[in-house]
């Protein structure tokens, strides 16, 4: 054997953490023994955590299992360099504003008064033609709905919030607002809803409690989005900035009092039609004024750090973050799809998915592999791990 092999593994983590990922992939070539190494986790895990969408968040946390980290680099490339299968999964006839969700292989989309879930196939990552399930609870389309562990939380242009059990057929729902249920989010047994009639209100989820409004927060403007703080004590609302006050406000979940105003400079109608909280200390807003807006959420801060712009002056409908240096986004015109590297001012790459009529992307959601996109009439996949695309190691 020769003496380098011959080294302490933990030796031989150490020279190759030095290694780049071509010379890695040239590495591993040498002979069997050395394959098996550099095919390990800890191998790639450095170089993987400097790629975007890897399944490494900001703190270096592992949040992707059964595929290798090794694997994530490479299918990692693709997406830099913009190689991808595209495919059209749905179509339907009449134009909608969908919403999708992905959880594990379920990808839930909302179709006028439905939300049907289809079960991905483990291969190509298209799905089964038939629904698994169907959920319905609303008289009038579905605006938003999110997932827990247990439900389907979904607020309707009916005004009404439903609940359903995903391995159930059971719905419920109850009356929320006056107007359309723009937004809806649900964490730690507690709702918060936002509404066309100028309100957003916080519900309890618990036993006993179900559909009890715990507040009614007079937010003076349509509320497009809203979002819990991972640390469960505050929210965000989107506001349409039509009045003389920020878009976006944070509030106090359990008292319901206004904690702070973010930023003081939009401009009348710059309304914030989606927003995300990435850690419990930064946010991520887009809308009309055609930007994606990094917020330091920090006492001592409370700012914008950090911003992109759509280069083509288009409304921004809807955003994904990896969690560490890649954003998604949908724009308001040709179906584009946009990938930014937070590294980078410009955009990285960009998409127009074929649609009949300038549909804007309502809603988008990405995996390690794949991104999904919802448009008026169709939903479509690009599949960034194709077996048909050649991957270099």
């Amino acid at each position: 054997m020769s003496p380098f092999l011959a080294l302490p593994e933990d030796i031989l983590l150490v020279i190759f953490s030095y290694l780049d990922s071509q010379a890695l992939g040239r590495l591993g070539q040498v002979c069997r023994k050395l394959y098996h190494f550099t095919g390990r986790d800890a191998v790639w895990r450095r170089i993987a955590r400097g790629c975007i969408n890897s399944g490494f968040t900001q703190q270096g946390t592992d949040i992707v299992s059964g595929i290798s980290v090794k694997e994530r680099v490479k299918v990692s490339q693709n997406w830099r360099k913009g190689r991808c299968k595209r495919e059209t999964l749905l179509k339907w006839k009449c134009n909608l504003m969908p919403w999708i969700q992905l959880d594990g292989d379920r990808l839930y989309i909302s179709q006028a008064r439905d939300i049907r879930a289809y079960q991905l196939r483990p291969n190509n990552n298209s799905l089964h033609r038939q629904p698994v399930a169907v959920f319905s609870a609303h008289q009038d389309d579905v605006c938003r709905f999110v997932l827990t562990n247990t439900h389907i939380i979904s607020g309707g242009g009916d005004g009404k919030i439903g609940l359903h059990k995903i391995h159930s057929s059971i719905s419920l729902q109850f009356s929320a607002h006056d107007q359309d249920v723009n937004c809806i989010d649900c964490q730690g047994g507690v709702i918060v809803s936002g509404s066309r009639d100028r309100t957003a209100k916080v519900w309890s989820l618990s036993f006993g409690r179900l559909g009890q409004c715990l507040h009614t927060i007079q937010t003076d403007d349509r509320v497009w989005s809203i979002a819990i703080s991972p640390l469960l004590s505050s929210f965000v609302t989107g506001t349409a900035c039509c009045r003389h006050v920020s878009p976006l406000r944070i509030w106090n979940l359990e008292s319901g009092q206004l904690m702070t105003c973010l930023g003081t400079d939009f401009h009348r109608g710059a309304g914030v039609l989606d927003v995300f909280y990435e850690t419990p200390f930064t946010l991520l807003s887009c809308g009309y004024d055609t930007y994606i807006r990094y917020w330091d959420l920090r006492a001592s801060t409370r700012k914008c750090v950090m911003e992109w712009e759509e280069p083509h002056d288009s409304a921004l409908y809807c955003m994904q973050s990896d969690g560490n240096y890649m954003i998604a986004s949908g724009s308001s015109y040709y179906g584009v799809v946009r990938l930014w590297d937070k590294r980078m001012k410009n955009c990285l790459q960009f998409y127009s998915l074929p649609s009949p009529s300038s549909s804007p992307v309502y809603c988008l959601r990405f995996s390690t592999k794949c991104l999904y996109a919802a448009l008026a009439s169709a939903l479509h996949v690009l599949d960034f791990a194709s077996t048909d695309l050649q991957i270099k190691s």
